[in-house]
C-alpha cells in the first residue's frame, strides 16, 4: 500500500472490530486487525493480510485472535521487515515465535511510551472484564493506546472496562480528539463461554463524554454474531443523554474518518 503525508490531521481507516489502519504525518499504524477467515465471522477481512504493506507499525492491544491476529503477524513479519511490532510485554514469547525480530519486538506496559516517525504511542492498562495484573512480574496483559502526533491525540480502548483512576490516565496527556470504545458489553451467558467482557454501549457513552473529547468511535460491534451490539443503540444513547457531543461518528468498512 503506497506511503502518503498526512498534514495537519490523522486518516483513520475502519477494518472491523476494533481495527484501524491510521495515518498521521508521514507514519501509517495498523492496530488489532483480523485479517484471516474465520467461520464465525460475519465480516470478511477487508485487506487480504499479504497485501497489507507499507506500515510504520502493527500494534496489539492483547492476546486475543481479533486483537493479535497470529497468522498475520507471521506474514507481516516477511512483508513488512522494517515494521516495529508494539504490544503487551507480558505476551512477547508469543509474539517472538511469529517470526517478529526480536529487534522490531517493542512489549509495553502502563505508562510506557514510545516514539515511531511522527508518533508516540501511550500504553494504558486495561480491564478485560479484569485487569489481570501480574504482581511477579508487574504486568498487565491488556492495553489500550493513546497515539499522537501532528497535534491530534486518538485514544483507542482496546477492549476494557472502566476501572478507577483509568479516565485520569486518559486525559493526563491532554485533548483527545477521537475516542475509538468498544461497546458489546458482558453478560452471564458469555462469561460461561469464557468470553469476558467490555464497556457496554451505556458505559461507553459516559466515558466519552466525562473525558471531553471531540468525537466517539464505536467498535467491536460488527464481527460475532455471539458477541457483538446494535451499534444505532450507541447512537441513539448519545444523541438522547448528550446531544451527541461528542460528536458519535460510526465507522463503515474501508471508509476514512479525518481527524483535523
Amino acid at each position: 500500500m503506497e506511503k502518503e503525508r498526512i498534514s495537519d490531521r490523522a486518516e483513520l481507516t475502519w477494518l472491523g472490530q476494533m481495527g484501524f489502519l491510521i495515518r498521521i504525518g508521514n507514519t501509517k499504524l495498523c492496530i488489532d486487525y483480523f485479517a484471516s477467515p474465520d467461520k464465525d465471522r460475519l465480516v470478511k477481512p477487508p485487506i487480504d493480510a499479504s497485501k497489507l504493506t507499507g506500515i510504520d507499525a502493527f500494534l496489539g492491544t492483547h492476546d486475543h485472535m481479533d486483537h493479535i491476529d497470529h497468522e498475520a503477524w507471521k506474514i507481516w513479519a516477511r512483508t513488512n521487515p522494517d515494521a516495529v511490532f508494539i504490544f503487551p510485554r507480558k505476551v512477547i514469547s508469543g509474539v517472538l515465535a511469529d517470526g517478529v525480530d526480536e529487534k522490531k519486538a517493542c512489549g509495553l506496559n502502563d505508562s510506557e511510551s514510545i516514539r515511531i516517525g511522527d508518533v508516540t504511542i501511550h500504553a494504558i492498562a486495561a480491564s478485560h472484564e479484569f485487569l489481570d495484573y501480574d504482581e511477579q512480574s508487574g504486568l498487565y496483559p491488556y492495553l489500550q493506546y493513546v497515539i499522537e502526533g501532528n497535534g491530534v491525540r486518538i485514544h483507542h480502548g482496546g477492549d476494557t472496562l472502566r476501572y478507577e483512576g483509568m479516565l485520569n490516565k486518559i486525559t493526563s496527556f491532554g485533548n483527545i480528539d477521537a475516542m475509538i470504545l468498544p461497546i458489546n458489553g458482558r453478560d452471564a451467558k458469555r462469561y460461561r463461554n469464557n468470553l469476558i467482557g467490555n464497556m457496554t454501549y451505556q458505559e461507553a457513552a459516559d466515558l466519552a463524554y466525562q473525558a471531553g473529547c471531540d468525537r466517539v468511535i464505536p467498535g467491536h460491534f460488527d464481527m460475532f454474531e455471539f458477541n457483538g451490539e446494535d451499534v444505532q443503540l450507541f447512537y441513539d444513547y448519545m444523541d438522547a443523554k448528550y446531544r451527541n457531543k461528542p460528536e458519535c461518528v460510526i465507522p463503515r468498512l474501508m471508509e476514512k474518518i479525518y481527524i483535523e
